[in-house]
């Protein structure tokens, strides 16, 4: 089976370097006779990538359940007595695999993209070719660097070493994989978007044909760091879901840049403006995708999320070198191809609010980046490695996000070209009004924001929230009611026909609104709380109103790993309201301790225990933590993949019905 793996990885390989070259040669001279057969060798090459590579992954997945530790990327992360559904998971575990996972996918997008060839031939052609190139850089890299196929010196060892306990929670078997299709994913648009550069194509077409390739990508992504946050929250222990570890950030840059670009294509759509804008952003996401990856799977920082180190880091960056040097050449030949077709007429409009927004979202990058990169750069100049903590993320990211919130409430609200100052004060009152409203009843709820920053930061992330939500809900309030006079059907049902009617719009409202429901849960941790204490059998401790008592302990054994659980009686008021079992397993093959933590999780507040161990004297520790508002994170999670999944249904049908009066508001617009 070793031997299949890597003869599907040289064929791989060989058939990445015949498309790109082949495919490059046809493109360089099109009026030959053979170049239309060229192209379409080529192509049938690309798509043979895909069969190469699966046959090579299923050879991987194959040694794993078959227990061949002769492989050593088997022998360092599996084990005999590892579960069915984890053998999966060690195909991403490990340096190796993860990046022949990365290729597979890579292949499995450019064989839909050269499936669908029909779109637009000469632009799919170049960027079937692009993505040869960065295929060729994949399979170069697990054939020669990082071959997941290599074998173990001496004699055969009779079990693995297992899988890191970190990776073995339901969550992992779909995480990394959401992510990777992400992080991969971002290579279509970019292909697109770099062949529309080189062959200076006409138009806003390669958008038109790439908008649903990077709103996939970027659903995936963020359903990717999502649950990369609950898996943090649930496993890790230490109370809270995102804690700016580098690996994080690598995931979180991608998704900023990819956010902006999504919404200042809009702008080259409708008006023309921001090409050359729009090329950069999707040539920054795609090269922080790839940097992604770098960070992830190389060990050039310190992170919990980073399950490999290795020397992988000069290839890495000489193709980032490569890419950049590619698309600054093609940028600087073809530039005044992407000149704008026209200029921003007034700062009060729906172009400057997408400008702001985009200016924000790359500062809120640039920040991310700095800190991340900053103990690597110090380590270089300096010797000395100077850590980046949460502190630094927080005190900058925060106001960036209240002003990026502003920015969207106010976004809807203006018009294209020019909005008079009037129409923003007739629209923008109500919102205003009640959000004011909020933070005046939760300063009389008790909130002192003049007393903390972050009481006052969380108060005005709600109140922002709320001034984002009414703006959202007087738009679908407005075109309902146009529709519902029309129709005469109810309010309800005429917000679902506005939304189906124009799908991309008012289910980019709806990731909005899944925004700000997360925001309201971050606001939350302003007043997270924890303690922690020693704890006998029938002993107690308490926190926020509620009393813990240890009841008892269990332990249980399988073949994998064995386990003991506290057993938690959780009274509020006097009453039993729940029993938590926080645990702790010890894993045999690899030696190594996790945690898994108990949460009884409301709309107030999360209750969440942790079972850190036994102390010195035996007596088992408790760590107890109240996180209020946690859950409207998760919901707000699942607003956002609705919205986007609405935003890429196509609209039911053409909407004509005019606007009743509002200045500047014509008429409900259609694709927008």
């Amino acid at each position: 089976m070793p031997a299949f793996g890597s003869y599907s990885l040289l064929l791989s390989l060989a058939l990445s370097v015949y498309c790109f070259v082949v495919g490059a040669l046809a493109l360089l001279r099109p009026r030959t006779p053979r170049a239309d057969r060229l192209g379409e060798t080529a192509r049938r090459a690309g798509m043979g990538i895909f069969l190469a590579l699966s046959c090579a992954m299923l050879a991987l997945i194959a040694a794993c359940f078959q227990n061949d530790f002769s492989v050593a990327y088997i022998f360092h992360h599996s084990n005999r007595d590892l579960s069915p559904a984890y053998k999966f998971s060690v195909l991403w575990s490990g340096q190796e695999g993860s990046l022949l996972f990365w290729a597979w996918l890579l292949s499995a997008y450019g064989l839909v993209l050269r499936w669908r060839h029909k779109v637009d031939t000469r632009l799919v052609a170049y960027a079937g070719v692009i993505v040869a190139a960065v295929q060729v850089f994949f399979t170069l890299l697990i054939n020669l660097a990082a071959n997941p196929f290599a074998m173990m010196v001496g004699d055969l060892p009779a079990d693995g070493n297992g899988l890191n306990p970190l990776l073995q929670y339901p969550e992992m078997v779909i995480h990394p994989p959401m992510l990777y299709l992400g992080y991969v994913g971002f290579t279509i648009p970019f292909a697109f978007a770099l062949g529309a550069l080189i062959m200076k194509y006409p138009g806003e077409k390669w958008i038109h044909i790439t908008r649903r390739w990077t709103m996939v990508t970027w659903l995936f992504l963020s359903c990717g760091i999502s649950l990369g946050a609950h898996w943090a929250y649930s496993v890790l222990g230490w109370g809270g879901y995102w804690g700016w570890d580098p690996v994080e950030n690598a995931s979180f840059m991608p998704w900023l840049t990819g956010t902006a670009f999504l919404h200042s294509v809009m702008m080259q759509e409708k008006r023309g403006m921001m090409k050359m804008w729009n090329m950069w952003l999707i040539f920054a996401t795609f090269l922080l995708a790839v940097f992604g990856t770098f960070l992830t799977r190389s060990g050039v920082v310190s992170s919990v999320h980073a399950f490999a180190q290795s020397s992988i880091g000069p290839w890495f960056s000489t193709f980032l070198a490569l890419i950049f040097a590619t698309c600054m050449f093609f940028f600087v030949r073809n530039r005044k191809h992407l000149e704008s077709e026209n200029k921003l007429e007034s700062l009060v409009s729906r172009e400057s609010s997408f400008l702001f927004n985009n200016l924000v979202l790359l500062g809120a990058c640039f920040a991310v980046l700095w800190g991340t990169l900053f103990p690597v750069l110090s380590e270089w100049v300096q010797g000395t490695k100077i850590t980046v903590g949460p502190p630094f993320f927080n005190r900058v990211m925060t106001p960036i996000t209240l002003f990026l919130l502003l920015l969207t409430a106010v976004g809807p609200l203006l018009a294209w070209r020019s909005t008079s100052w009037e129409s923003v004060k007739r629209n923008f009152t109500i919102p205003a009004v009640l959000a004011i409203a909020v933070a005046v009843l939760l300063i009389a709820l008790g909130w002192k924001p003049w007393q903390e920053m972050s009481q006052f930061y969380s108060m005005m992330a709600i109140a922002l929230s709320v001034l984002v939500a009414a703006t959202v809900g007087s738009e679908f309030l407005r075109g309902a009611r146009v529709i519902a006079e029309k129709t005469g059907s109810n309010l309800l049902a005429a917000m679902v026909q506005l939304t189906r009617r124009n799908t991309r719009r008012y289910g980019g409202y709806i990731v909005h609104v899944g925004i700000v429901i997360m925001i309201i849960g971050f606001a939350g941790q302003a007043f997270n709380t924890d303690t922690e204490k020693e704890l006998g059998q029938g002993d107690s401790m308490s926190i926020r109103g509620y009393t813990l008592v240890l009841d008892s302990y269990t332990q249980d054994d399988n073949p994998n790993y064995g386990s003991e659980s506290a057993i938690v009686n959780v009274f509020q008021g006097g009453k039993k309201i729940d029993t938590l079992f926080p645990e702790r397993r010890f894993f045999k093959a690899s030696q190594q301790t996790a945690t898994i933590v108990a949460n009884r999780s409301t709309l107030k507040e999360d209750l969440y225990l942790v079972y850190a161990g036994k102390s010195e004297t035996d007596r088992p520790i408790l760590k107890a933590h109240v996180n209020p508002l946690v859950m409207w994170v998760w919901i707000g999670i699942w607003v956002l993949i609705a919205g986007t999944g609405i935003a890429l249904v196509p609209n039911a049908a053409p909407l004509a019905v005019r606007q009743p009066s509002r200045a500047q508001a014509a008429a409900v617009e259609v694709g927008d």
